[in-house]
């Protein structure tokens, strides 16, 4: 329903100021209704010039906060505004005469302004609490840039239509180390190509947690750290690839904290979108596919769906590693030509994606490793994993899931490479994604991390084993782990 004007101006206009999570303009918004409602109270001498100032400024606020977009948060302290704005205004208009009418009234004028009063408190806190995403800046020495491609597999048919021409096609989104980007350059969109894309993809994921899409607006007016289409860094060598699933009814970009983090100390993450799986997936032609999975309530059934589904998940990633081989080949035409080392490639993923990326590597040797965010592993746990891998889990015990902590132990205490489960404290499931930068602060939600150290232990840990595994940096796993969380390691059986 609301609409934000393009360009640069808007973006500096509407900039979020960080720990307000709120732009200037709306932060004027809430002084000068919040000076109105005061105005009644101050002596009469100095309450004209206040009340005209406030109500000059407030009017330019929300002038501005109308034109660029109006968030759902600052409705409540409009409203505020203009409860108080008769209460502040008759003085002005009254006779000096009137006095013991304002005397007589301020038994009603007492509730009216503390009714004022707490309707714009409610702007400030549902910002807090539905905040537009601020982005942690990466740490890493590259820059990042990023681009979207679509790549359909003649090899397999669509699985969920019926039509029999109809193709595998996944949406892939690259992020890559760029070169610098001169000063003010546009940020990507998050969550989508276009501000369009963005809110359909943001009204469906709401739509799969049973939310009002009202609720999370702010999500696709973010923008993130990455350069759409910026030019791939020109030194340091080949780059490692680290292929991305994310949850179950979840979106390509559900990770772009950890993506840019990883893309800035020298990695190529291409995450992946999978049609009628993905909560909203939209195609170079326009056409928006919606999720058709759902549970059918029954836990041994949704087992055996959860391992279907998890296999054509799988195959989405083998797919797409064929394809960045191609362009390491340089097959098509493309500016990661010759950029890419395809020979060290880690398949990772969230939830269900995490099961997927054990599932992928189990299946294709030519992953090197696997990372495992609080993926519960559907489907067989056989053959073994040859592969190094890392579960990062919320504590987890036999009372919250009695199927959990077996069935992750088995795939990883049978693989024939060490492996890692680091159980991060403070942790919840949707810690392991960007839910907490955007959805409020609860627990039982996000985790008790918080919105800084929440992206930053779970990229961190990655690159921990990242690095070791992949890039071979010196270190010891097992003591560098536990500095994120407690860590588990099962090493490999050795077999007659």
């Amino acid at each position: 329903m609301w609409r934000r004007m393009p360009g640069a101006e808007y973006g500096r206009v509407n900039e979020i100021i960080p720990g307000l999570n709120m732009s200037l303009p709306e932060v004027l918004a809430v002084l000068s209704a919040v000076v109105l409602v005061v105005a009644r109270w101050i002596p009469p001498a100095a309450r004209p010039r206040v009340t005209i100032a406030a109500g000059a400024l407030l009017l330019l606020s929300a002038t501005v906060v109308s034109a660029t977009g109006i968030r759902w948060q600052v409705v409540p302290v409009l409203a505020g505004a203009a409860l108080a704005l008769p209460f502040a205004v008759s003085p002005l208009l009254r006779r000096r005469t009137a006095r013991p009418a304002w005397r007589a009234r301020w038994w009603l004028a007492l509730p009216g302004s503390a009714v004022c009063i707490g309707l714009i408190s409610c702007g400030p806190v549902a910002a807090w609490a539905f905040p537009v995403p601020v982005f942690p800046e990466p740490s890493g020495d590259f820059a990042v840039g990023t681009r979207v491609v679509q790549w359909t597999d003649p090899r397999r048919p669509e699985t969920f239509t019926a039509d029999p021409d109809d193709l595998r096609t996944v949406v892939v989104q690259l992020w890559y180390p760029a070169r610098k980007s001169p000063a003010g350059t546009q940020r990507a969109q998050y969550l989508g190509r276009t501000e369009q894309e963005a809110r359909t993809v943001s009204d469906a994921l709401a739509h799969g947690v049973g939310l009002p899409g009202f609720l999370i607006d702010g999500v696709p007016r973010a923008r993130t750290h990455a350069v759409v289409d910026a030019p791939v860094e020109g030194t340091g060598g080949r780059f490692p690839v680290v292929l991305f699933s994310p949850g179950s009814g979840g979106v390509r970009t559900q990770n772009t904290a950890w993506a840019e983090e990883l893309a800035s100390h020298g990695y190529v993450v291409a995450a992946l979108d999978h049609p009628y799986d993905s909560s909203a997936v939209v195609l170079a032609d326009g056409r928006t596919i919606t999720t058709e999975i759902s549970s059918s309530g029954d836990r041994d059934k949704d087992e055996e769906l959860a391992a279907d589904w998890t296999a054509v998940r799988a195959a989405d990633l083998g797919f797409v590693l064929t394809r960045l081989e191609g362009l390491e080949r340089g097959e098509t035409a493309d500016p990661l030509n010759g950029r890419l080392d395809t020979g060290r490639a880690a398949v990772t993923g969230h939830s269900m994606g995490g099961a997927a990326a054990l599932q992928a590597a189990r299946n294709d040797r030519r992953f090197d490793a696997v990372v495992d965010l609080d993926g519960y592993p559907h489907g067989p746990t056989s053959p073994s994993l040859t592969q190094p891998a890392l579960a990062l889990t919320q504590a987890v015990t036999p009372g919250t899931d009695s199927r959990y902590l077996p069935r992750l132990t088995e795939a990883l205490g049978s693989a024939t490479a060490t492996s890692y489960r680091l159980t991060v404290p403070g942790a919840a499931h949707l810690t392991f994604m960007d839910g907490p930068l955007y959805l409020p602060p609860v627990p039982a939600i996000v985790g008790s991390l918080g919105r800084t150290e929440s992206p930053r232990i779970v990229a961190a840990a990655t690159l921990a084993f990242l690095d070791t595994v992949l890039k071979e940096k010196p270190g010891d796993l097992a003591g560098v782990l536990p500095a994120y969380g407690d860590l588990t390691v099962h090493r490999p059986v050795q077999r007659p």
